[in-house]
Formats: structure tokens, C-alpha cells, sequence
């Protein structure tokens, strides 16, 4: 059965040397969300307070990168604000 939905968390990645064996940057969550083939993505664990180096709107921005260079349209994996919330089919 495909996975319809992968929850993935975007945010508190930098600096890398430290965080990188705990927290995925938006790039691994770009490829963890093709790898498991999921229909949509929502992106996770980002922008409630400033846990780490990078600034709190680095996480969306960094996404839209890494989907962009995936070829992936951006509305399959959102990241939404805190208290966000959006209807999916």
C-alpha cells in the first residue's frame, strides 16, 4: 500500500557537525519524501522557537530550494506555520 501522507521534520539542522545525527536538514527531507514514494509531505519541527543556528524562516526557504531542484511542486510538501492547518484529499 503507498504511503499517502510522511510527516517530515524540516528544522533545528545547523550546524550540520552537530545536528546531523539527530535532525534532517529540508535537502534529506526533499529525498527521504522520494525515496518512501508518498503521495504528500508535510513538513515538521520548524519555526516554534529557535532551537538552533539556522534563522526561523531558513527551514521554508531551504525547502522550496531542495524542491525545486527535485522537480517536486511545492504544494506535496508544505511547510506550515505553527497552528497552520490544511485539508488534504
Amino acid at each position: 500500500m503507498p504511503i499517502r501522507l510522511a510527516l517530515l521534520p524540516v528544522g533545528a539542522y545547523e550546524p550540520r557537525w552537530f545536528m546531523a545525527e539527530q535532525h534532517m536538514n529540508p535537502e534529506e527531507a526533499v529525498k527521504a519524501f522520494a525515496d518512501l514514494g508518498a503521495e504528500q509531505a508535510v513538513g515538521i519541527h520548524w519555526g516554534t522557537f529557535q532551537l538552533t543556528d539556522e534563522g526561523r524562516d531558513a527551514p521554508v526557504v531551504a525547502l522550496g530550494q531542495a524542491l525545486d531542484a527535485a522537480g517536486i511542486a511545492h504544494h506535496r510538501f508544505p511547510a506550515l506555520e505553527p497552528g497552520e492547518r490544511v485539508e488534504l484529499h
